[in-house]
């Protein structure tokens, strides 16, 4: 299914000014990049995404002011004609009688926002990139360990929402409980979330449903992070992980986003967040470029 935004939910969000097509605002948006139509207005379409949100700049406005009337309404006629979901003028631009015009006849809404050009380009991007962004939903804690996007996973029971729980009284913060929400906002993003109704919920076996941002603060809790590692936890199994020096990399797909994946076996007194904060500190030293095993076989090597 194609996700969709509405130009109301632009208008909405960006507190934008209707000037014409009130009566089209319920038209879809269903491409996540915005486009400023320059080579269209001198008559190149080669490459013009219609389907995109038309941001019209100081450049793009002069340029229209610099026409005959004739000379004007053929450029704004030649754009029109695709149909794009909707214009939007930036910095308030005004003089904008013969666009207000065009975009009536033809049902399309004309928007205004004081925001600079560059500025808006920016916001609209992230909001229509955010929200066009295909999403899956799976079972499981999402957390922000240190700066670091962690998904807990594991069988109902396991323990998943009270780690989650000691890891947010020693700092960390709580994104999502139960259902996270997963968003593929670029061929290598991750982004987690929750689902809204679960938002600074965390569900704990003997206590019961807590708000962790009204027992522990606004700091205990986090809108949403980028999933930079998967880890499972699971029942001890004498023998079934070994103390390796280092083990074989894995890794979970989701929507064909690879995140590495770790296994976190659970045994009454192991310090299980513990351990997923040495992963997430791990994980960040790799990132960095250090590897504490090459740093171990060096100093065997140097004693040789």
């Amino acid at each position: 299914m194609i996700k969709s935004v509405t130009v109301q939910d632009l208008v909405n969000r960006f507190s934008l000014d209707v000037l014409a097509g009130e009566k089209e605002l319920h038209r879809q948006i269903t491409k996540s990049k915005t486009h400023r139509p320059g080579l269209e207005f001198v008559g190149y379409f080669e490459f013009f995404s219609q389907a995109r949100v038309q941001v019209l700049g100081s450049k793009e406005i002069n340029y229209l002011h610099t026409l005959s009337e004739e000379e004007r309404n053929l450029r704004i006629g030649n754009i029109v004609k695709y149909h794009p979901p909707c214009f939007v003028v930036t910095r308030n631009l005004d003089g904008l009688k013969y666009l207000m015009k065009y975009c009536e006849e033809e049902g399309i809404p004309l928007l205004r926002t004081p925001h600079p050009t560059n500025k808006f380009l920016e916001l609209m991007d992230i909001f229509l990139t955010k929200s066009l962004a295909p999403e899956i939903a799976i079972h499981g804690v999402c957390v922000n360990v240190s700066g670091i996007g962690i998904l807990l996973r594991g069988k109902s029971g396991v323990g998943k929402s009270e780690t989650a729980h000691t890891l947010i009284r020693r700092g960390h913060r709580l994104v999502a409980d139960d259902i996270v929400v997963l968003r593929k906002t670029s061929p290598e993003t991750l982004i987690g979330t929750h689902n809204g109704k679960s938002k600074e919920f965390l569900a704990l076996r003997s206590i019961g449903l807590i708000n962790v941002s009204r027992l522990y603060g606004r700091k205990a809790f986090q809108e949403e992070t980028r999933i930079v590692l998967d880890i499972e936890l699971t029942q001890w199994e004498n023998n079934a992980l070994n103390n390796e020096l280092e083990l074989e990399p894995t890794f979970t797909d989701y929507m064909d986003v690879r995140i590495p994946h770790l296994e976190i076996q659970l045994q009454p007194g192991r310090d299980v967040a513990g351990l997923v904060e040495a992963a997430a500190n791990n994980w960040y030293l790799k990132q960095q470029g250090y590897s504490a095993v090459e740093d171990f076989m060096k100093r065997l090597e140097s004693d040789h």
